[in-house]
């Protein structure tokens, strides 16, 4: 039933207002109802004072009737409507009364007192599917310009491909080692990221072996670094961070910030090699 219904649904969308009006005016000839103006029922049925071809069919409303409807239907329902389809249940129970016959007509999805609150939580998550993608959408933009420079002078980000993700990292060489770009709404890091999937133990030991070096490191690097052990989790990091940028700073600022990270990173792995290649892992 509802796949019939869906087919229906595809088949309106894709009609002109013309064409639909010329289906219905077939369909009331049919019924006797030739005194009917069909545009004029089409228009009142939408709530139109005239014909607008560029809206017509954009939306859709399904409505699936019948006596009882199945768990599985009622699973794709509920589905479809999770994807923003307005699509609903309506059950009809015929019953006699003394000769008089009569019909229970309920809506049971969505259930009339659940619809506002249901319209209500449609609208969030638009909302929340919208700033999401502006936001994924941003963070892949600024990170092929990271990739783009990268690419130019032939670091190790070169031929990495990135993603709408917060990093954009890179292999050392040592297992569990990586270089990373990091990126929030209002600040930007480049780091070294240590964690090889053993144990916390494993991942600390390194770090102290490469923050014992930190006076020399600091030097080569020409700043101070960020030694970060993270007690709370496995991982531990070595960064830099710069406070005057993000995503969500103005684009025009982003290729000097970029240039700045990618800069920072070239440094960042002078700095570290030669105690990277002394390490006792």
């Amino acid at each position: 039933m509802e796949l019939q219904a869906i087919r229906y649904a595809a088949m309106v969308s894709a009609m002109t207002f013309e064409r639909a009006v010329s289906i219905h005016k077939t369909f009331l000839r049919t019924l006797g109802k030739t005194e009917v103006d069909a545009e004029a029922a089409i228009l009142e049925f939408l709530g139109w004072d005239e014909p607008d071809e560029e809206n017509f069919g954009a939306d859709v409303r399904i409505l699936l009737v019948a006596e009882g409807f199945g768990r599985e239907l009622t699973t794709a329902v509920l589905w479809l409507r999770e994807r923003d389809i307005d699509i609903r249940c309506v059950r009809l129970h015929p019953y006699s009364d003394n000769g008089n016959r009569f019909v229970d007509v309920q809506q049971i999805i969505p259930l009339p007192e659940a619809n506002d609150y249901q319209v209500q939580l449609k609208a969030k998550g638009q909302a929340s599917r919208s700033v999401r993608l502006a936001r994924d959408t941003s963070r892949l933009k600024f990170w092929a310009g990271i990739a783009a420079l990268a690419k130019e002078r032939g670091t190790r980000h070169a031929n990495r491909k990135p993603g709408p993700r917060t990093w954009f990292n890179g292999s050392s060489g040592i297992r569990g080692l990586s270089y990373v770009y990091g990126i929030t709404q209002h600040q930007s890091t480049v780091e070294l990221y240590i964690d090889r999937r053993g144990s916390a133990e494993e991942n600390r030991d390194i770090f102290e072996q490469i923050a014992a070096h930190k006076h020399e490191i600091n030097a080569l690097f020409g700043d101070e670094l960020i030694y970060a052990p993270l007690d709370d989790k496995r991982a531990c990091r070595i960064k830099y961070q710069f406070d005057e940028g993000g995503y969500r700073s103005d684009e025009s600022t982003w290729p000097d910030l970029q240039r700045k990270m990618v800069d920072a990173m070239t440094r960042l792995e002078t700095a570290l090699q030669p105690v990277l290649d002394d390490l006792k892992i």
